[in-house]
């Protein structure tokens, strides 16, 4: 005679219980992964608007004449840029020998993306030297 089974598988409050661990589990894993890909998008975004910045201030007063001023404008739809240069005053005249030849400019570049709710921004400065206009005596 053989002993009948006790046992033939698994009750249901088991699986429910499984089942439940399961799903607590998968939504903790899910959020982490979803975290670490905003992270990588916000990542990306800074590294796009440095790239803009660093061309822009390459790009002032090499493409053309530096002037004082400001200037803007959008690139990549996504990401807006304001190009400010400003003269900088020194007092060393009196300590030169001569009067300076050239004038030293600030450049300063502001790029934001971003909406209302979340908007970001990177600054980058810079100081140039721009020539003097010339003035015959």
């Amino acid at each position: 005679m053989i002993p009948p089974k006790s046992q033939q598988g698994f009750s249901l409050l088991e699986i429910l219980v499984a089942f439940s661990i399961l799903a607590l589990s998968l939504g903790i894993i899910l959020k982490i992964f979803s975290a670490g890909l905003q992270t990588a998008s916000l990542a990306e975004n800074y590294t796009l608007a440095i790239e803009i910045a660093e061309s822009l201030l390459a790009e002032t007063g090499e493409e053309e004449k530096l002037a004082l001023g400001e200037s803007s404008g959008q690139k990549n739809e996504y990401f807006n840029w304001t190009v400010q240069t400003t003269a900088m005053e020194l007092d060393i005249s009196p300590q030169l020998p001569q009067p300076l030849a050239e004038q030293i400019v600030q450049v300063k570049v502001i790029v934001s993306w971003g909406d209302e709710n979340n908007p970001r921004s990177i600054n980058l400065t810079t100081l140039k030297l721009m020539p003097l206009p010339y003035e015959s005596s």
